[in-house]
């Protein structure tokens, strides 16, 4: 299998997938010449041309709405916003337009479209470029919620993403753009709602979302040198939530730790503890932890931003209380 940067497995999906389908088209501010500010959409323009590589103006509310009404006549948009905080001059166009189309028509619309989208912190991009938004996605009907952790997972998910016929956000991590790893060749799909275990372990399950994965692999690293066995399992979409194979991996452990970079209140993890708490509840040996971030916007000064972030030291910290 080739290396690859998680920039450019997503970059061989949109090719793969454009190939295949000239019904697929990328929409966004700088994805043409420019190629992505994370470069994602490097070379796009030239395979593919102006009709299906669109430069749009500064105007999310016109690059989703766009989408969305392309969307209903036959094409599979795929558009970016640089960074998911923009998200809020397109709500509209994205859960009250997106989301329902297919409800509110009685099942005869489909509404296939992906809407791309940086988050994250840890570049210093300040408050309003570094958020994690993805509960407020989960909270609406009618939309699919994709956070990959891995450039195999990344690949994998967005062709799986560009060919669901609901509509897609597809989350990505600023911190994992550069992160290197094993990419299959061609053409594969990764199903929604199938969470991957990215390390086994019997003692404490740790379920983690995006660059969060990493930190946890890392603190399960450093905890095995303690005696301690830890599960870190990587829904890769958090709607569809992939339920039972978390639960299972709580049947085996009997801990939970949830680890996620949104804020802690009403993040996430608050909804994966419910449903642990509700389904699972007398295979618990201990109560449910959560490491996430402060309720409070991210800082821009580099070491606050740090601070900030959930890191490696409280999940190990967590673990050894769910332990003890």
């Amino acid at each position: 299998m080739p290396n690859m940067t998680f920039a450019q497995a997503l970059n061989d999906a949109h090719k793969i997938e454009m190939s295949r389908d000239p019904n697929i088209y990328v929409a966004g501010e700088d994805v043409g010449v420019y190629g992505g500010i994370f470069g994602v959409t490097a070379g796009l323009l030239d395979q593919f041309g102006e009709k299906r590589v669109k430069d749009t103006p500064i105007t999310e509310s016109a690059i989703v709405g766009t989408a969305v009404g392309a969307a209903t006549v036959g094409l599979r948009p795929v558009v970016e916003l640089m960074f998911v905080d923009f998200i809020g001059v397109a709500l509209d166009q994205l859960y009250n337009q997106a989301a329902k189309m297919k409800y509110m028509f009685g099942g005869k619309a489909r509404i296939p479209m992906v809407l791309r989208a940086a988050c994250g912190a840890g570049i210093g991009a300040a408050a309003q470029h570094s958020q994690c938004l993805e509960a407020l996605f989960m909270h609406i009907p009618g939309l699919k919620v994709v956070m990959p952790s891995t450039p195999s997972d990344a690949k994998g998910l967005l062709i799986q993403a560009i060919r669901d016929d609901n509509p897609v956000v597809f989350l990505e991590h600023k911190m994992l753009y550069a992160l290197e790893g094993d990419v299959p060749e061609g053409d594969y799909t990764i199903p929604f709602g199938q969470a991957d275990v990215k390390r086994e372990g019997t003692d404490v399950t740790v379920v983690a979302t995006a660059n969060m994965v990493h930190t946890a692999l890392s603190a399960a690293e450093k905890l095995a040198g303690d005696g301690i066995s830890v599960e870190v399992v990587d829904p890769r979409t958090l709607y569809p939530l992939d339920e039972e194979g978390i639960i299972n991996s709580v049947k085996k452990t009997h801990r939970l730790v949830i680890v996620h970079e949104e804020v802690k209140f009403a993040g996430s993890g608050a909804e994966i503890a419910a449903m642990v708490a509700e389904k699972a509840f007398d295979y618990l040996d201990a109560p449910i932890l959560r490491v996430a971030a402060p309720f409070c916007p991210v800082p821009f000064s580099h070491p606050l931003e740090q601070a900030y972030i959930p890191s490696e030291g409280q999940v190990i910290e967590a673990v050894k209380k769910v332990m003890a």
